[in-house]
């Protein structure tokens, strides 16, 4: 995966907004203001998203590509390091995850209208 294509997927999504609110190099994608996805677009090596704390822990079992959250809230948050052992479209299944799972925290009013299978 190059970061054309992810900034391109995660755009896809419903009422995404992305930004560069740390430094130039980080570009955090947020769904209602809250972060969902977030990558440094000068070393694209790796992309940072949240996840189930019980799946979380799955995944880091069985990906080599999969770690602990970088400078995140290591239970919540996954690192999936590019082009390894885990295939584009995983990686874009793991990404839907993480933006649905922000949804969840939403009111139910907006809910609806912004999962995505």
């Amino acid at each position: 995966m190059h970061i054309e294509e992810l900034r391109d997927f995660c755009l896809g999504l419903p009422l995404v907004e992305e930004k560069f609110p740390f430094d130039q190099a980080t570009l955090v994608f947020y769904i209602a203001g809250k972060m969902f996805c977030l990558c440094n677009i000068d070393e694209f090596d790796s992309v940072n998203i949240k996840c189930d704390p019980d799946k979380a822990i799955e995944l880091r079992s069985i990906y080599e590509a999969v770690n602990p959250g970088y400078h995140m809230n290591k239970k919540h948050w996954n690192t999936v390091k590019i082009n390894q052992d885990v295939k584009d479209t995983q990686l874009k299944q793991w990404i839907k995850d993480s933006y649905n799972l922000v949804i969840l925290t939403l009111s139910k009013s907006k809910r609806p209208e912004l999962l995505n299978d």
